[in-house]
């Protein structure tokens, strides 16, 4: 027993040794950064490809438009698909003018077409991760892979508590959360549907970003309203995975009761009510576009990814989509119980799969004013 114990501890130290020598080499700045590497332009062209080749039957409408893209490091910022453009670009829904005149980026293109770049010389002002107007085009925006994986291992470590710093293993996290160029294609998804969205309903992105100001009102350490929002969420949870029609039409209606009992024992004022619907409106439907295309290229017969992305050693050929749809399933109840508005990117995401199911043909509503999807929702159970 005796030695068992002290095997298991001699294990452990040399596993946290291993952990600390790995971490001596942890990237703390983006090998190429004035101009986009090779696999960074893999990235984004099989990101283009899987939206123009399935984006359709995620979203109708979502996939046909060329929709520009800007993704940026820890000194530039590059714009693709939008030739000739105009100067900077504008913080949204904000009416924020940012950056300066784009240059063509030397010697270099992407798909055999020019890409503009230009300079970040404050870090506190980049286009951000979500969307942007350049002129009257909205665009994508998002860090590059590598960049973000800088910026994670540096955040992370801030939030660690000194003694873990050297230890703690940040490659393995980072493998779990985006190591995957599939999750980092997700992301350019996602935030190409925000760009959709502010094309196609400009007011309600702007309410709904404009919403996110209650964040700092919400209650969220109310640990009574934690638990009803983990009732709720479990509720919304086994109506996705039921696989009986009439159970999933009793698991939603149980659901929307949930809520709207969790809403008044917290005594939720109408601005939080809103700061939830609209969230879910933004975030849920971007997540769902994410996890729904990912999934489409891992089931649909024929696709196939660009050759190109064969130079990227991240990139598994979609194979592990169908499982992560799953876990992103099971994330609705993790969030739940998590401070901050992940719950809301799930929550939304889990309703727009109910909405698939129970009312074919939502999506042309989901863009009207003032529709929300817990109303969709509403609205096919009534139907039923």
């Amino acid at each position: 027993m005796l030695l068992s114990v002290m095997g298991l501890i001699l294990l452990c130290i040399a596993a946290l040794g291993i952990s600390a020598f790995i971490n001596l080499n942890l990237p703390t700045h983006s090998q190429t950064t004035e101009r986009l590497s090779d696999v960074e332009k893999a990235r984004l062209a099989e990101a283009a490809h899987l939206r123009h080749s399935l984006g359709e039957a995620v979203w109708p409408g979502w996939g046909l438009p060329e929709i520009p893209t800007i993704v940026y490091n820890e000194e530039y910022a590059f714009l693709v698909g939008y030739p000739d453009p105009p100067d900077g670009w504008v913080r949204m829904p904000q009416n924020e003018p940012r950056g300066g005149a784009w240059e063509a980026v030397p010697n270099d293109a992407f798909e055999g077409q020019t890409y503009y770049r230009q300079p970040l010389p404050n870090p506190e002002i980049t286009p951000e991760n979500f969307t942007v107007l350049v002129g009257e085009r909205w665009v994508a925006t998002l860090q590059t892979k590598e960049y973000a994986e800088t910026v994670f291992y540096t955040d992370f470590q801030e939030e660690l508590p000194p003694a873990l710093r050297p230890i703690f293993p940040y490659r393995l996290a980072w493998g779990v959360i985006m190591g995957e160029t599939e999750n980092y294609i997700g992301g350019l998804e996602h935030e190409a549907f925000h760009a959709f969205q502010g094309s196609m309903a400009p007011s309600r992105l702007a309410e709904a970003e404009m919403a996110a100001q209650s964040e700092n009102l919400y209650p969220w350490d109310n640990p009574v309203l934690e638990n009803d929002w983990s009732t709720e969420a479990d509720l919304l949870v086994r109506a996705v995975r039921s696989e009986s029609h009439e159970e999933t039409i009793e698991l939603a209606r149980q659901f929307l009761t949930q809520r709207d009992e969790r809403r008044t024992t917290a005594g939720l004022g109408t601005n939080l009510v809103n700061y939830e619907r609209q969230r879910e409106w933004l975030e849920g439907l971007a997540k769902y576009v994410e996890v729904s295309i990912g999934r489409s290229a891992a089931t649909t017969p024929g696709y196939t990814p660009l050759p190109v992305l064969s130079i990227d050693p991240d990139f598994g050929d979609y194979a592990s989509r169908e499982r992560f749809w799953s876990g992103q399933i099971d994330e609705v109840k993790r969030s739940a119980v998590r401070e901050g508005e992940t719950r809301f990117y799930y929550g939304g995401m889990a309703q727009a799969i109910l909405l698939d199911r129970l009312m074919p043909g939502w999506k042309e509503q989901a863009f009207n004013q003032g529709v929300m999807l817990e109303d969709l929702l509403q609205e096919a159970l009534d139907r039923l």
